[in-house]
């Protein structure tokens, strides 16, 4: 029995990639519902040229944002899928198969990540597996500062899909460093807030294991020089996040 599947994206300032997703999606999904946190480019104008379901709400959050957007979907199946994010042809093909038998569990795909106009398949970052639809009584998103994590139920049977999930994450060197700073700050209030600390060596020890393993054992060489400024900005990321925790607790102690 076909199942219904309804596509949510949630967006800020995504007018470099917010059509993309849309018209990735337009084939499989019977409604596309997007929560935009009152985008000043032209995210809204873009949404607007396009059959989709569009929401403004103050930002709360990633979990807090992708919940409430699940809250609105007419249909049990979620398609979640980020605005710099677009199905596959081949991923597209397997999903519609599935759909027109009907879904039965939440379901995995590997994301391959676009970076300043390259494929990597290696540093780590492929495949990166990802549960992109799932039953929305069944699942709900969890954490209150960074990397959202998909809860579900424990009897729910997960599969893998075909095909990839394509992934348009940074235009430049800048822009990832940029966001890895961000994530860094935001992982560091996260450790924070669960008692972790860190002594004076771990920001230097870690950044220094981070480019062993992105560029060395997984194989980050073979991606030339893009394989180089992944594992070198992420090793500095390293060094921000740790440094960030121990400044939060260095404010401890003097108030």
């Amino acid at each position: 029995m076909s199942s219904k599947l309804s596509a949510v994206i949630i967006t800020f300032n995504e007018e470099r990639n917010i059509e993309r997703a849309i018209l990735s999606v337009q084939d499989i999904a019977d409604e596309i519902i997007i929560i935009d946190s009152f985008s000043t480019d032209q995210t809204k104008a873009i949404c607007s040229k396009h059959n989709v379901q569009f929401f403004e709400r103050t930002w709360e959050g990633y979990s807090a944002t992708k919940n409430y957007a699940n809250s609105l979907a007419n249909y049990e199946y979620i398609l979640s899928l980020d605005a710099d994010e677009a199905l596959s042809p081949a991923l597209e093909k397997s999903i519609l198969s599935i759909k027109t038998k009907g879904f039965n569990g939440a379901y995995r795909c590997n994301r391959l990540t676009n970076y300043i106009g390259k494929w990597i398949k290696r540093s780590g970052w492929y495949p990166d597996s990802k549960i992109r639809i799932f039953p929305k009584s069944k699942a709900e998103w969890d954490g209150a500062f960074v990397h959202e994590e998909l809860l579900l139920d424990p009897n729910l049977k997960e599969y893998l899909l075909d095909g990839d999930l394509y992934h348009y994450s940074y235009y430049s060197y800048e822009d990832h460093q940029e966001r890895a700073d961000k994530y860094s700050i935001l992982t560091a209030q996260k450790f924070y807030s669960k008692g972790k600390k860190a002594n004076a060596l771990k920001p230097y020890l870690s950044a220094i294991a981070r480019f062993i393993s992105m560029y060395l054992i997984k194989l980050g060489f073979l991606e030339g020089g893009k394989g180089f400024m992944i594992a070198w900005i992420s090793a500095k990321s390293n060094i921000l996040k740790y440094k960030e925790l121990r400044r939060l607790h260095k404010n401890d102690k003097r108030s």
